[in-house]
Order: structure tokens, then sequence, then C-alpha cells
């Protein structure tokens, strides 16, 4: 049998037809691959398939075989099972932060980690479309540049913009770089945002990574690591409420028990809470109070109040007291 330029690829391409082409509900019996090979110029007989399948199996691949009027083979496990693909598929979806396009690149590779069969059921999920999604298209390659700096223990400078009224991009600072020491990435309210330390203002400060332009990695080595050596992330997050910073305060609020759900969401379940009569429980969280905290306490009308400290309840009434005026 003459043997093509591919001949020598031929245990490779095996291996690709069963990745893409089989699954537990659809194998491929020995002539079916002997096709397959085909189409990639490759030539074999049936008996040494036979070895090809035994070597794959050697190699480590979970090959295994029906039996009904014709013997087929099929790759029985893979590194992501279905359900974890979905999972995926589904937070690139939702994710706000990722665009239109960047979605539709990565929902195309998780594709190729299951069976071209799977891939289509992988499909029906996808609704990016008419997703809210982030029109600043370097976003992807943002994150790798942040991570370089994290990982180099460097600082990063980046120009930083808002949108106007006419939906224009306007740089902040009149378009003066920023310079910041990058500790962390994190994810909340739908945004991804970085956290890190500026010196000049010698504080914490947190970014949309979607709103930053032209980052770059300086020479300059990180500062401000006393601040992070015991710092949770995860607890700094749940402080701020959509990510705005304010004063930090212990605040005692009381909530109507069914809203219970809605405070493990927000808070953990390791909040204490206190019972309250029958009606109530009281909680005591500290957090930064901004405008976004109390438009989140107001949210729940009169199913919640800020019991103390009597400054943050003062905020509170001021609020109210100036959305009451917007509608005489």
């Amino acid at each position: 049998m003459p043997r093509s330029s591919n001949q020598k690829l031929k245990l490779l391409y095996l291996m690709k037809i069963l990745q893409e082409k089989t699954d537990e509900h659809h194998a491929l019996s020995v002539p079916e691959l002997i096709a397959e090979l085909g189409c990639y110029d490759i030539k074999a007989e049936r008996k040494s398939i036979y070895d090809d399948l035994e070597a794959l199996r050697f190699f480590g691949l979970d090959i295994e075989s029906t039996r009904s009027k014709t013997t087929g083979y099929f790759l029985a496990s893979k590194t992501f099972e279905l359900p974890e693909l979905k999972l995926l598929v589904d937070s690139v979806q939702s994710s706000k932060f990722i665009t239109h396009k960047k979605s539709t690149e990565l929902i195309r590779k998780i594709e190729s980690l299951c069976s071209i069969y799977e891939g289509q059921s992988l499909q029906r999920q996808v609704y990016v479309a008419n997703r809210i999604k982030t029109m600043n298209e370097s976003i992807y390659y943002n994150v790798d540049n942040i991570h370089n700096g994290i990982c180099d223990n460097k600082k990063i400078s980046f120009k930083y913009f808002e949108y106007s009224i006419t939906k224009e991009k306007v740089l902040k600072r009149s378009g003066e770089r920023y310079l910041i020491s990058p500790y962390a990435l994190t994810w909340d309210d739908e945004n991804y945002y970085m956290v890190g330390y500026d010196s000049d203002a010698a504080m914490i400060k947190h970014y949309r990574v979607d709103k930053m332009m032209d980052i770059a990695v300086t020479g300059e080595r990180r500062d401000g690591q006393q601040y992070f050596q015991n710092l949770d992330i995860a607890v700094y997050s749940k402080k701020l409420f959509s990510m705005f910073s304010g004063a930090e305060e212990t605040v005692r609020i009381e909530f109507e028990n069914r809203l219970i759900g809605v405070v493990i969401d927000r808070f953990g379940k390791d909040v204490i809470v206190v019972k309250s009569g029958d009606a109530h429980f009281i909680i005591s969280v500290s957090v930064a109070v901004s405008q976004q905290f109390l438009a989140w306490i107001a949210g729940f009308g009169s199913e919640a109040r800020i019991l103390s400290p009597e400054n943050v309840v003062e905020q509170m009434r001021q609020l109210t007291q100036a959305v009451r005026e917007l509608y005489v």
C-alpha cells in the first residue's frame, strides 16, 4: 500500500478523530475510522487500527467500545465533562466585561474541547447577542498585562477614562498616566476590577479593567506590600457596594425575616444574625458607607433600617429627604 505524506501522523489524526467525532452516544466502527483517516490522506488497514487503538489506550486515552450489530469505538472520558463545559460557556456569555467578539471566540474554543455533537448542545445555550457587553475590546489583554505586573512585582502605568453623555471616552486627569502597584483582580457586580496601591495617595484603590487603556508594565518595583499582606480581597470586596469606596463603619441593620437569604447572599453565611422579636433580625457588618450602600438599604423600603451608628442613620435621612424633594 503506497504511503502518503501524512502517514507518520496516523496515530495523532486517529486521536483527533476520536476526540472530535465520538462520545458515549456516537461511536465509530473500524471501517468508519478508516474512512475518516482517508479524509486526511492517510491509508489504514483494519488490523493496524486495532493496534493503534491499543496504543492510544496505553497512552492514557479512555477508549471504550459498543457492541451491537457492529462494534464501535468512542472516547469515554475527556479532560472536561459536558456539564463543566456548559458552566464555562455560561460564565463567558454572562460576563459583561468580555466583549461580544471575544465571547464568541472563547465559546468556539470551549466547544473544541468536546465532540462536535456535544458542541451543538453547548451552542444552543449561547445567547450572547443581546447581552450588555463592554465596548473595550482590549480588556482581554489588559488582564494579561496586569497579571504580568503582579507576577514580576512591578508597577503598571495606564490611562483611565469615563464616558460622556455623548457616549465618547473622556480621559481622566486630562490624559495623565496613572502609576499603580497592582496586587489583585476581582470580579464584582458583573465588572472586573484591579485592586492596587496608589503611592501618591498612600492608599488602596481599585479600577474598572475595561476602562483602563494603554497599560504598560514599568521597571519600577511595587510598593504598599504592607497593606496587602493580611488583606483578604474577598472580604475587601464584600465591604464595598458596586465597588464604591467610603468611610468604613460597623453598621447595625435590622431586616424583616424574609430577607435572610438576601443578607446571606450579600455578606456570607458567617454573618452573625440576632433575632429581634418574631418578625425581624439584626446584623452588625463592616461596610464602606457610600450612597450605593444607602441605596441598597433603601431598596428594601420599610423591610430594612439602619440602627447605628447615628452618623450613618443621619446620612440615610439626608438621602431619603433629597430623593423625596425630587418628587415634590
